[in-house]
């Protein structure tokens, strides 16, 4: 069996015989960010980090989703950082998607290659690099901790997605599956990052709708997906960003699976006023 795919920005740039009208949309529910538009000149330079680029995706927004960033970085042959989060109560998931790297969380280092999955809890030392001779990409998230009375603070895992059960969902005849990278029922944590697949002509078979903000990048295979009152084409590389409330719905449409990595927060009552960190 052939080892999974997963998709990360392109890069480069388009040349003058390109259609400036493309499939980027924003709205006051949602936002795709397409794979086409994931090119050289919007990525940022990070500070305290060498070697290294980031298509930033997300960002809190105030009256859109506001709980997460979420960005795909590129690290060259020896970048990465010794210190990569400024902030020290930003929690962080990473998954590889090409290429490989050196993570170390407090003194314990572990060797990433794609499909592997690492959630750094906030407040924890660590650094990562590309020790490889090829490039390497990576999804981060970063979310601020929020504690939860008489609930322990969560500890970092790193495992690889091959590691995790799929866990078919029900009265869908095997095509709509999850992996998820922390136990649903574990309130130790206030987000979740899963991978989602589809097998063919698989759905999502309702409009759900709910208080979890989401980011959702496809790693692989084409879908129909509803984003509020619209139904948009989408596959590998592309990026949506759903607010709170925003319907969504989908139809894979491939003849492979259709996959993506998927975050949203969870376990937390919701604040009454002030920040939602």
């Amino acid at each position: 069996m052939a080892e999974p795919t997963y998709a990360f920005p392109p890069g480069g740039h388009p040349d003058q015989s390109s259609d400036p009208l493309g499939r980027a949309i924003f709205t006051d529910a949602y936002a795709l960010i397409p794979a086409d538009v994931q090119r050289d000149i919007v990525t940022s330079l990070l500070p305290g980090w060498q070697g290294a680029r980031a298509w930033i995706l997300a960002r809190p927004l105030s009256g859109f989703a506001e709980t997460f960033a979420q960005y795909a970085v590129e690290l060259a042959p020896s970048g990465g950082s010794a210190a990569p989060e400024p902030d020290d109560a930003a929690q962080a998931g990473i998954f590889v998607a090409r290429g490989g790297a050196e993570l170390t969380i407090g003194e314990e280092t572990h060797v990433l290659r794609p499909g592997s999955y690492a959630f750094i809890p906030a407040g924890t030392r660590w650094s990562i690099y590309n020790t490889g001779t090829d490039s390497c990409g990576f999804h981060w998230i970063r979310k601020r901790f929020r504690a939860a009375h008489g609930v322990a603070r969560p500890v970092p895992r790193v495992v690889h997605e091959s590691e995790v059960e799929k866990v078919v969902m029900p009265d869908c005849d095997g095509r709509w599956a999850t992996q998820r990278f922390a136990d649903p029922a574990d309130l130790r944590h206030d987000f979740h990052v899963n991978i989602v697949t589809f097998e063919r002509e698989g759905r999502i078979p309702f409009a759900e709708t709910h208080v979890m903000e989401h980011g959702l990048y496809v790693l692989e295979g084409t879908a129909r997906y509803l984003l509020n009152r619209d139904w948009v084409d989408v596959g590998p590389g592309d990026f949506m960003w759903l607010r709170a409330f925003c319907p969504q719905a989908c139809v894979a449409t491939g003849e492979g699976p259709f996959r993506y990595l998927l975050y949203k927060d969870v376990n937390r009552h919701v604040p009454l006023g002030g920040e939602l960190g």
